[in-house]
């Protein structure tokens, strides 16, 4: 991992993918010396693959990219072709808040269709 400036991973769909996502982005970032973002990274990296997990059946993609500055792109696709909707989570509802977490947290994020699904991604900052 060191050295390069980008890091990729592919886990199936079951539930250990999110501890395990969590474990290889910590690992990647402190690789690369972003121990400040690594976080925030890894919050909205279980909120992303969790949702991959709920909606989508197939392999869970990961990618991370380092960006100028100590700014960080991460990318996590699935093979659902229907982009993620944020909601208005009522304040007793125990689900809804992922994409309002991305949203609130991150520089920039988006998504995008792909051949073959979809790319949830977004961009952090230097130490989150």
């Amino acid at each position: 991992m060191t050295g390069s400036p980008i890091a990729e991973w592919s886990f199936p769909a079951d539930p250990g993918a999110v501890r395990t996502a969590r474990s290889r982005v910590r690992e990647a970032l402190a690789d690369w010396g972003l121990d400040g973002t690594a976080d925030m990274a890894v919050l909205l990296v279980s909120e992303l693959v969790t949702n991959s997990l709920r909606y989508a059946s197939g392999p869970i993609g990961l990618r991370m990219v380092q960006l100028g500055a100590g700014g960080l792109l991460i990318e996590v696709s699935d093979p659902l072709p229907d982009p993620p909707r944020e909601r208005d989570a009522a304040p007793d509802d125990e689900g809804g808040r992922g994409l309002q977490l991305v949203a609130c947290s991150a520089r920039r994020w988006g998504t995008q269709r792909g051949k073959c699904g979809k790319t949830v991604w977004f961009e952090l900052s230097a130490g989150g």
